[in-house]
């Protein structure tokens, strides 16, 4: 019995052959339209109904392989979704941008850092103070309270003199760099821990003149010694620290 199968897309019916339905597992092409259909599943009998057969070579086995090709993974974009080359001007603009930047930064951290530099490299101490000549500025010792220290201290009364009493200390700098004196503040309390007296101690006031400049060497100790009016004051006890005033 001749097979006849009908392509569900134009209604076309063609007559097949058991070796072109068994390929490919039945799936055939309409020579007619194109279209690609089961063969075996659009099986007809061509007894139960006239069917008007294409006397043309219409069936075509299926295959794959006469697909079109896939366009290449590595092809060009297309010219507006490429990006554009960048601009040399551009370019040059950026890159003198961050080197003003640089400059600002570094003009900066040496403003921040000119004590530290100067104690560090003495050598740059003259341009710094050329600098701060323009800026309204001085170059100071390093002011690191953290790194400074009260060693000792002792307040007694002055056997000489009734009323005065003289302060004695020691201040370490624990800084490899030389450091400005600081200012320490001395309070005078009474037997409940009250303050009765409060004095404040700048350099110049327990440093000789000329030595203020050098400030305290690197590791090094300055000893000092204070006479304080406490004629008004009842006190039995103190509180020694040191800071540098901002």
């Amino acid at each position: 019995m001749n097979l006849v199968t009908r392509c569900p897309a134009c209604g076309t019916a063609f007559r097949a052959q058991r070796e072109q339905l068994a390929a490919h597992f039945g799936t055939v092409r309409c020579g007619k339209c194109g279209s690609v259909f089961n063969g075996v599943a659009a099986l007809v009998e061509e007894t139960t109904e006239r069917l008007s057969l294409d006397p043309s070579p219409q069936l075509g086995l299926f295959d794959p392989s006469r697909r079109p090709a896939p366009a290449p993974v590595d092809a060009p974009p297309p010219t507006f979704m490429a990006e554009p080359e960048p601009v040399r001007r551009r370019a040059w603009l950026w890159a003198a941008a961050a080197f003003v930047a640089a400059l600002a930064l570094a003009a900066q951290a040496a403003y921040r850092y000119r004590a530290e530099i100067a104690a560090f490299a003495p050598e740059a101490r003259a341009p710094l103070d050329a600098a701060c000549g323009w800026l309204d500025c001085a170059v100071l010792l390093p002011r690191r309270a953290d790194l400074m220290s009260i060693e000792s201290s002792d307040l007694q009364a002055d056997p000489r003199r009734d009323g005065l009493i003289v302060l004695h200390a020691v201040i370490r700098n624990r800084s490899r760099l030389a450091q400005e004196y600081p200012a320490l503040e001395l309070t005078l309390t009474d037997d409940g821990g009250k303050p009765v007296l409060r004095r404040v101690l700048l350099p110049a006031d327990y440093v000789e003149p000329g030595r203020s400049r050098q400030g305290i060497a690197p590791g090094g100790e300055a000893a000092l010694r204070v006479y304080l009016d406490s004629s008004r004051a009842r006190a039995t006890s103190y509180r020694l620290y040191l800071f540098y005033p901002a």
